[in-house]
């Protein structure tokens, strides 16, 4: 019997690509899911869905109407359902939603670099054949702040150096764009390798913005801090002084050199000035710097 539905099933898939081309496979492909669906049921309750057994921990339960956007189009499936002591659900369809994420992931990409809501529909049905609506891209944009906020909210453990800068980007807020402040924060651990800890948007770089960035630091555990490394900045020194009071703090080469060259008079002078801070901060001891 299986044999036979395994002949019809493939007939069905070839005479949706004959009498459509390839605007058949989004049907071929349903039912190829649909029968390796049905076969991977079979196997999980070691029984056809029509026997039935004292033995066998559960049975076949009929189908659950599903529709999965995929590359080639929409497709219609049927999800098998059980019954019993038996935890089952299709390999094949967890796959498919695995793609269908990446996909949403790509729209939300799309989003968040600023392509407009309709050409991020129109580029996806170009591509895919798929019919996105503006809430659907809206929808997608969250599932990368959903990441994000995963990301940012992992537990952090023991980083002996802590590097701290800020850099400005475009932010709209309250329906107006600003420009605010990105906080930023890497560590260096025991073993020599770097890691992004943590970020977060500000409207500045005052002193409650870095005490509440840093504060959230040492509360997902970030702890063993031996020197800190960054700018002269006030708000930031003073959110450190708030922090991490008693810490190592070294200035950061690149911005000294950077603060210092707009005191150079003359810029053909600059080049010169710096080569030569650069030589007193690397320089091999205390007495030739």
């Amino acid at each position: 019997m299986t044999h036979q539905e395994d002949h019809t099933a493939i007939g069905q898939m070839l005479e949706a690509v004959i009498e459509n081309g390839m605007e058949g496979l989004e049907t071929a492909v349903s039912i190829l899911l649909n029968e390796a669906m049905k076969i991977e049921r079979i196997r999980a309750l070691g029984a056809e869905p029509w026997q039935r057994s004292e033995r066998w921990p559960g049975y076949a339960n009929g189908y659950k109407p599903r529709s999965l956007k995929t590359r080639i189009g929409k497709l219609a499936l049927q999800v098998p359902q059980v019954r019993g002591d038996v935890s089952f659900y299709p390999s094949a369809l967890e796959r498919g939603l695995r793609s269908e994420r990446a996909l949403k992931l790509a729209i939300a990409e799309m989003y968040v670099q600023g392509v407009s809501t309709r050409k991020v529909a129109e580029v996806m049905e170009t591509m895919c054949g798929l019919e996105v609506t503006n809430s659907e891209v809206s929808r997608c944009a969250s599932l990368l702040d959903e990441e994000l906020e995963k990301w940012r909210t992992r537990p952090l453990g023991h980083c002996p150096y802590l590097v701290l800068d800020a850099r400005y980007e475009n932010v709209r807020v309250d329906g107006t764009v600003r420009c605010c402040a990105v906080l930023i924060a890497a560590g260096v651990r025991d073993d020599g390798k770097r890691s992004l800890l943590g970020v977060s948007c500000s409207l500045s770089e005052a002193e409650v913005h870095w005490r509440g960035f840093l504060t959230g630091l040492k509360q997902r555990g970030l702890h063993g801090v031996e020197m800190i490394t960054s700018d002269n900045h006030e708000g930031l020194k003073a959110g450190l002084k708030a922090t991490f009071h008693g810490v190592v703090w070294n200035r950061c080469h690149f911005h000294l050199q950077r603060n210092a060259a707009s005191y150079v008079p003359k810029v053909h002078m600059r080049a010169k000035v710096t080569d030569d801070i650069r030589s007193i901060l690397t320089a091999p001891s205390r007495n030739e710097a």
